[in-house]
């Protein structure tokens, strides 16, 4: 099982790490600041360097069975078990991500609290993000007063907590699942993220230290795609 350090400290651009295991192009280290693709996250992209060689990585994946986290590497390569690397993020990329993802947990909370509505779906990029909510009818207004609210709480300058609880005690807490049909993973131990008077919620990504650096969350445009799919498009000013 790959040691996730992003979920201890989601600032960490660049590490060092060994090589467990090559896949072809994928390579598994024994410990990574690079986020998999997950719920609903985009994989992180960078480098991995050995000595002067630089292999980029393109995508990166969780083997759910073993729990080790994939990395993609663009070419053909020379790693091998044993090897010393430098893991290198793409930064601008990862902290857009980050504040569009703590900026989700702001508005469905939102959603939550004010009109019961579950997250149905829903996916971050680079650029922007959408989420499908489990209302039963569509109101435009219900949206942009969300936004309205959730910049409120970015101007306040909340500080983001993140922590660790038993899988029994972290789900005692009222609200702790705002996914319509997925619990947490089968383990012992759940990661919290906290936004203090906002939110709780069980995930396993990188988030913001502080609301503040968000920015600005940006109304796109909302579509009706269906019974309890109501979807909201984001963003956050560069």
């Amino acid at each position: 099982m790959t040691e996730l350090i992003y979920q201890v400290d989601s600032y960490i651009r660049e590490f060092d790490a060994v090589v467990k295991e090559v896949r072809g192009r994928g390579v598994v280290l024994n410990k990574t600041a690079f986020n998999p693709r997950s719920g609903g996250l985009p994989p992180d992209t960078g480098y991995i360097v050995k000595a002067s060689k630089e292999y980029r990585v393109i995508d990166v994946e969780i083997d759910k069975e073993s729990m080790d986290v994939v990395h993609v590497v663009y070419s053909e390569h020379d790693l091998s078990p044993g090897d010393v690397v430098h893991g290198v993020i793409d930064w601008s990329k990862r902290y857009r991500v980050m504040r569009l993802h703590t900026a989700a947990h702001i508005l469905s909370s939102i959603m939550y609290l004010r009109h019961g509505a579950l997250i149905t779906g829903g996916n971050i990029y680079e650029e922007y993000a959408y989420d499908d909510y489990s209302l039963e009818s569509f109101d435009l207004n219900i949206f942009k007063e969300a936004i309205n609210e959730a910049n409120e709480v970015v101007k306040r300058g909340v500080d983001v907590k993140i922590y660790w609880l038993s899988r029994e005690e972290a789900l005692r807490i009222p609200g702790v699942i705002k996914l319509a049909s997925k619990m947490p993973p089968s383990i012992a131990t759940l990661r919290i993220v906290e936004i203090p008077g906002v939110d709780v919620q069980a995930d396993g990504g990188p988030h913001v230290k502080n609301t503040q650096e968000i920015g600005e969350i940006i109304f796109i445009k909302a579509e009706n795609k269906g019974k309890k799919r109501k979807r909201l498009y984001y963003s956050v000013r560069p």
